[in-house]
């Protein structure tokens, strides 16, 4: 991840559009990527029902202590918020998710 953010005289960060876009995908990307293989394995495993969702769920909160962990914890140097890390892109990915969660279970 590259550092979205400086600091100034003032110590007020200063938050560059590019390094921040390229954050946020990288987030989008890791996301949709996980869903897809958690997608697989809950299917190859068996999980139906509520069981597959909590299986998600728990993937996403996985990648999020993840992702705060590359970014050494420090957010506000990468990202703007931290809805960012937390929550960008965890329902973008249930659709791909329950895509591929349901395939193996039509073999």
């Amino acid at each position: 991840m590259a550092a979205a953010g400086g600091v100034s005289s003032d110590d007020v960060p200063i938050l560059q559009t590019e390094n921040l876009t390229s954050n946020v995908k990288s987030i989008y990307y890791s996301r949709t990527f996980l869903s897809i293989i958690g997608g697989v394995v809950a299917g190859i495993w068996g999980f139906t029902g509520l069981m597959g969702f909590v299986f998600y769920f728990l993937i996403m909160m996985v990648s999020s202590i993840g992702l705060l962990a590359k970014s050494k914890f420090s957010v506000q140097t990468y990202f703007d918020s931290w809805s960012r890390i937390l929550i960008e892109g965890v329902f973008g990915g249930l659709m791909s998710f329950v895509l591929f969660w349901s395939y193996p279970l039509m073999i």
